[in-house]
């Protein structure tokens, strides 16, 4: 009775138990680190795509399809696999260009339900010739 008692309380085999489950954890922390890089990066993607299209929309020839233009093909060459579905919007006014990129981020994690979106804005004024008084030529 004395043998089976103590290898009841023997800690043979704990290690094992405790990995298998602590890994499913840990792996789960390293997915989750890795999903908010990606969202971060993705809004570094989208605010750099937004500022290209501002600086094609702004110009005074440039125009707000143009500017979308640039902003496009700035997500084309960077960010086709991290930002999916990307939408780009241009406003140019007299005074005022804005320009938005918004998109869903790629899922690591297969949560069903779990949608990550990134956006970047960037306005600024419209370049247009004035007089040194201020005023139109």
């Amino acid at each position: 009775m004395t043998i089976l008692l103590r290898r009841l309380r023997s800690d043979r085999g704990a290690a094992s138990t405790q990995l298998v489950l602590v890994f499913p954890a840990l792996l789960l922390i390293a997915l989750l680190v890795v999903q908010f890089a990606l969202v971060w990066h993705a809004r570094h993607v989208a605010q750099h795509a937004a500022q290209r299209g501002l600086a094609a929309a702004r110009v005074q020839d440039g125009t707000a399809a143009g500017g979308q233009a640039q902003a496009r093909r700035s997500l084309a060459a960077l960010g086709s696999r991290v930002l999916t579905a990307p939408s780009v919007t241009a406003e140019r006014a007299t005074a005022k260009t804005t320009v938005r990129v918004q998109g869903t981020v790629t899922r690591v994690l297969p949560v069903p339900g779990l949608e990550l979106h990134a956006s970047g804005t960037a306005s600024g004024p419209t370049e247009r010739i004035t007089t040194p008084t201020g005023g139109q030529p």
